[in-house]
């Protein structure tokens, strides 16, 4: 045999096998405590922020986590968790400035929690096991509290073991709606993407999402892991259509609650953006008729109808295959008689995401000078006896470097993807201001909390350390997040009394 074809099928076969070992060995925290850096000195955070009612308006929900047997469509079903028996959870409503009481019950075999992803809240708020609180126990309760201060397009998952939790269906919209609101029709979609024809962690998968992950598709390995994409917990037909006339305008709240990238395509001339995770931005030109929304994003767009006849938002059909995800969109009169099969995705002409246009309100007029830097570098490797790791700085976590940061610190971080796979980074507690991408300066600047940094991308973000605590800097593509793409904003003089894994099991 050929020496040189030898050593590259040797390569090969140890690429593969660290992957499977990826998709099949568990990324242990046991007896893990948080690096020795997180002090244990200074305020306790649960000491830190809390909120109260006062005479606000007060908005109570109760949530059941409960494992439910959910219908995709009329040919497939899965095994979910859900949080008050539906996929996606029941959807959280209340008005900006009102004071949200939320009771999370678990019925569940395994411990849970509830992380508001996008909200500005007290750090003991947030929802990570062994950071900020232990994880509910089956059968326990835990009572969530926080002022709706920022209207704007939020969700709720679960972030104990969220690789797993997420995945299986523990999430939902919250919406915190403006006290005078723009637009009068909305609806929101949640997108997802499910493994039901095939195991999730197939071997046979892992062949190709090498080579993709080889040939630089940021998405092999989700593209590989599931086979089925979902709307509000529906594929295909199962669908619910929207229901509008000819001209009419309504705002539509897109969540991407999956791992896996999507680009929707719109009619031509339909679509307008008008806020990126919850915040309002300015557009100057006509919005393209492609939207990309990255895992944990979530897009708003003013959509108008534009003929008579059926219409319909959709997965890119140029990707390998749309797997279920359109929306039709109908007249009333209409919305029992069209025909799903004949609804055509349009071809995209071009393509806008969540930093094509700039905030209506920064955080900074121009660019600060920092107190904080820090260099995020995000890479794959291997960890012996875990297969494949996702890495910051080269390490995985709870020994990724933290962010050491005082109150009302300007933190500059620069964000790079040395990896071969796409990553989502998503700061809890902040929003931050995109500054730059690959080295040139955004005209208009706009202010997220997730920035997808795709391989060989860099972003330079800048926050306020204006919120006390202990909080997660992670991607956002869970299965990475899990194998150690992690860190901590760590605030000097404060501490979490929390500790990962122990008697709770507690597991981010």
């Amino acid at each position: 045999m050929n020496r040189k074809w030898m050593g590259s099928f040797l390569i090969i076969l140890l690429l593969t096998f660290g992957i499977w070992m990826f998709f099949n060995s568990p990324f242990s925290t046991s007896q893990q405590a948080l690096p020795a850096e997180v002090k244990t000195d200074g305020t306790s955070i649960l000491d830190i922020g809390n909120q109260k009612a006062g005479d606000r308006p007060v908005k109570t929900f109760s949530l059941t986590a409960q494992e439910k047997e959910w219908q995709i469509n009329e040919d497939k079903q899965v095994e979910a968790w859900t949080y008050n028996g539906t996929v996606p959870g029941e959807p959280l409503r209340v008005t900006e400035g009102d004071f949200v009481n939320v009771h999370l019950k678990n019925e569940l075999s395994v411990p849970v929690t509830i992380h508001w992803h996008g909200m500005i809240l007290p750090n003991q708020m947030d929802g990570v096991p062994g950071l900020t609180q232990d994880a509910v126990q089956p059968g326990e309760s835990f009572t969530y509290e926080f002022i709706a201060n920022d209207a704007g397009t939020y969700w709720y998952h679960s972030h104990q073991h969220s690789s797993k939790q997420v995945d299986k269906g523990l999430y939902g919209s919250l919406i915190i709606e403006e006290k005078d609101p723009a637009y009068q029709q909305e609806q929101t979609y949640m997108l997802d993407e499910w493994a039901v024809d095939q195991e999730k962690q197939s071997f046979t998968n892992m062949g190709g999402m090498m080579m993709g992950s080889m040939s630089g598709d940021g998405e092999a390995d989700t593209k590989q892991m599931y086979d089925t994409l979902t709307v509000n917990g529906k594929s295909g037909k199962a669908i619910e259509p929207l229901q509008m006339e000819t001209g009419e305008t309504a705002r539509l709240r897109f969540v991407n609650a999956g791992y896996q990238q999507h680009r929707l395509v719109f009619p031509e001339g339909s679509i307008e953006v008008i806020a990126a995770d919850g915040e309002e931005v300015v557009t100057d030109e006509p919005s393209a008729n492609m939207l990309e929304i990255a895992p944990g994003e979530r897009i708003d767009v003013a959509f108008t109808r534009q003929g008579e006849e059926a219409e319909v938002i959709g997965e890119d059909p140029t990707t390998e295959y749309d797997r279920g995800m359109k929306i039709p969109v109908v007249s009333e009169e209409k919305a029992d008689s069209f025909s799903y099969d004949q609804l055509s995705v349009s071809s995209a002409s071009s393509q806008e995401t969540g930093t094509s246009n700039g905030s209506e309100e920064l955080l900074f007029k121009q660019t600060p000078e920092s107190d904080v830097t820090y260099h995020m570098d995000l890479s794959m490797g291997m960890d012996m006896g875990e297969g494949m790791s996702f890495q910051i700085n080269n390490k995985v976590f709870p020994d990724t470097p933290l962010i050491p940061v005082s109150e009302g610190d300007v933190v500059k971080v620069r964000i790079t993807n040395s990896g071969r796979l796409n990553h989502p980074m998503h700061l809890h507690g902040h929003r931050f201001q995109v500054a730059s991408k690959d080295g040139q300066a955004y005209e208009n600047p706009i202010v997220k909390d997730l920035i997808h940094v795709k391989p060989g991308e860099e972003y330079t973000v800048y926050f306020k350390a204006d919120n006390k605590g202990e909080w997660l800097f992670h991607c956002h593509d869970n299965n990475h997040a899990d194998r150690g793409m992690v860190t901590i904003v760590d605030y000097q003089g404060v501490y979490s009394p929390f500790k990962l894994d122990g008697e709770h099991n507690n597991q981010p």
